[in-house]
This record gives C-alpha cells, structure tokens and sequence, in this order.
C-alpha cells in the first residue's frame, strides 16, 4: 500500500511540475520560414494574391486534393477568401481571408480554423538581386491552457515544414 501512495505521490508531483512549467511557456507563438527564390516579386507576389492560385502550391491543398472549396466573390487581393472542408484530420476545415495586400511588398491573411481557432498569417516579398527574399509566417494565440501550450511547443516544426513545403511550390509555380 505504501508503494501505492509513492507512485501516486511522484505523479501528483509530476502534473503539479508540468503544471508550472507551462506558466512559464508563451501564450502566442510566431511562426515562420523564408526561401530565396528565382523569380520577381510582382511575379511572386500575384501567385499568391489570386487565392486561387494556392491550389497551385498550398501544401494543404497538396494533402487533400479532394477537399471541397468554396471561392469568395473577389479572387485577389484585400477581401478575397476561400473556405475549406476536408476529411482528413490534419487539414480539418476553415476560411481565409486577405485583409491587406500591398502590391509586391506584403499580404496579411486572417485564417480561421474553425475548432483550433484564429490566427494571422502573412507573406514578405523583399527583392534581393535577380532573386526574392519571401517569408511566410504566422502569429498564433494559443491561450493558457497548459496543454495548448505543450502542443505549442510542437507548432513551429508541424506547421513549419508545411511552410517550407509550400514555398518550395510557391517556387515551382511562380517560374511557370
């Protein structure tokens, strides 16, 4: 009985530690990756713009090519959006809007997950030489909750290849 008591003992002190570990981890995460590509930004800049163009090289779009999508009114720029449902469970479902759109320089993104929640995306288009510099990020709340913020932890890999992905075919779609 007294092994018993031990063992529930070490747990009880193991959640309570994990506990306060995550007091200590952030509530918002930034995450983001860049790629140098071979192309012009106002070539780079439109493929991305025209929503529908992310069929082309969304790397969500890549695991689930049969996802039902539905197109806004408006195809580029601020205000044009899409929604999306799919079965497979790590492209889920949600909507994505373009909120600002500064031609060549900057597009902000409002992404909405639907259970996971919102949050804000964006692309950087910096010219560098013949090539441009294109950064693709994502600020995500993700609360106090301390198991959203162990999973966190994870974010930035998870969603960070998927990033690194898509602006691979970014790359590929905007030498066509």
């Amino acid at each position: 009985m007294q092994v018993l008591y031990i063992i529930l003992g070490a747990l009880a002190m193991l959640i309570l530690g994990l506990f306060v570990f995550s007091l200590y981890l952030p509530s918002r995460l930034k995450i983001e990756r860049a790629l140098l590509m071979v192309a012009r930004p106002e070539v780079i800049f439109r493929e991305v713009d025209t929503i529908r163009n992310w069929e082309r090289w969304s790397p969500w779009h890549q695991l689930d090519p049969a996802m039902k999508i539905v197109y806004g009114e408006k195809e580029s720029g601020a205000g044009a959006s899409y929604s999306w449902e799919s079965k497979k469970r790590n492209v889920g479902r949600g909507s994505l809007i373009i909120t600002e759109s500064r031609p060549y320089e900057y597009i902000a993104l409002h992404i909405n997950f639907m259970e996971q929640g919102a949050s804000k995306g964006y692309f950087r288009f910096e010219p560098a030489g013949d090539r441009t510099r294109v950064t693709w990020g994502m600020e995500v709340a993700i609360g106090q909750h301390p198991a959203r913020k162990f999973m966190g932890l994870m974010m930035d890999k998870w969603i960070g290849r998927d990033f690194e992905r898509g602006l691979h075919k970014l790359e590929e779609a905007s030498r066509v």
